[in-house]
């Protein structure tokens, strides 16, 4: 009989119901932290087992304007918002991926991604590596580079990976975290419309084919009082066939995303197109030039 159990328990863990949230700012960080609180309760309640926010979740999109007023969004990670939601984690028993501002110290900030495990345990973060400084993006403003690396995350669902808005264009990250033995990555974005719209569909699918494992992509939606940003959501979920898992998410309105994540596809995938084999890191020396 336990053994019984144990191979429906492996079967059903080949699936992983999985979900992405985009919305609209409320006005304030607390409200924003509370309808998060809400989308997470209610992926639970269709079964989802892990969870991916927004880029900067409980802020808004302070990097269209240049002010020292919006440092104040900054905490520690972990801190007192990664514990509110470590919390949650453990009462859901879902695994959070949770966007936020970080303060290592006084003036030394970054963007970061803390990851809480199904038990409520804090596993650590990504920092953002890419950082962007063009009109409406003035990022360098607010934060400093990534200095973690490409940490691969062993969690209830199997390993997850980040990699932040700005970062999806540079293939090299992508290929790190499939080295680190990702198996689905999210990308939490904060991007409008007209200057990444004709990227947002090509982009990730073709790194999800190039390296073999689940995206995430999400995006927020509306335009906020810094700017005339129109963020344009269709937040999805592709698999390592380059293939969107259901539909992307609407272009307007706030979603809630919930997949099936078929892990097995990644097998199949790689044993299809041996990528990793074939790599010949020996002749890639140019690409680590300055």
């Amino acid at each position: 009989m336990d053994a019984g159990a144990s191979t429906v328990e492996e079967a059903t863990m080949s699936v992983v119901r999985a979900a992405l949230v985009q919305t609209n700012w409320t006005g304030d960080k607390e409200s924003m932290i509370a309808a998060h609180e809400d989308y997470a309760r209610q992926a639970a309640a269709q079964g989802a087992k892990v969870m991916c926010f927004q880029e900067l979740f409980y802020g808004p999109y302070f990097c269209q304007v240049q002010d020292t007023k919006f440092y104040e969004y900054a905490e520690s990670i972990p801190g007192p918002t990664t514990e509110r939601f470590q919390a949650l984690a453990k009462e859901l028993g879902m695994v959070l991926v949770l966007p936020m501002y970080e303060e290592e110290q006084p003036g030394v900030l970054y963007n970061t991604a803390a990851v809480v495990d199904a038990d409520g345990k804090y596993l650590g973060k990504y920092r953002k590596t890419h950082i962007p400084h063009v009109p409406g993006f003035w990022e360098k403003f607010y934060f400093r580079p990534g200095n973690l690396g490409y940490p691969v995350f062993d969690t209830a669902v199997g390993k997850i990976g980040v990699y932040i808005c700005f970062d999806r264009h540079f293939p090299e990250g992508w290929r790190a975290l499939g080295l680190n033995g990702a198996q689905i990555v999210f990308n939490p974005s904060a991007t409008s419309r007209g200057l990444s719209g004709y990227l947002w569909k090509l982009e990730q699918p073709a790194s999800a084919v190039a390296n073999e494992y689940f995206i995430g992509a999400i995006n927020r939606v509306g335009i906020e009082d810094l700017g005339d940003d129109d963020f344009y959501g269709t937040s999805y979920f592709v698999d390592p066939e380059g293939q969107f898992v259901g539909d992307p998410a609407d272009a307007y309105q706030p979603e809630l995303v919930v997949r099936d994540l078929d892990m097995d596809l990644i097998t199949t995938v790689r044993n299809r197109w041996p990528f990793y084999r074939d790599r010949r890191p020996d002749a890639y020396g140019d690409l680590t030039r300055p």
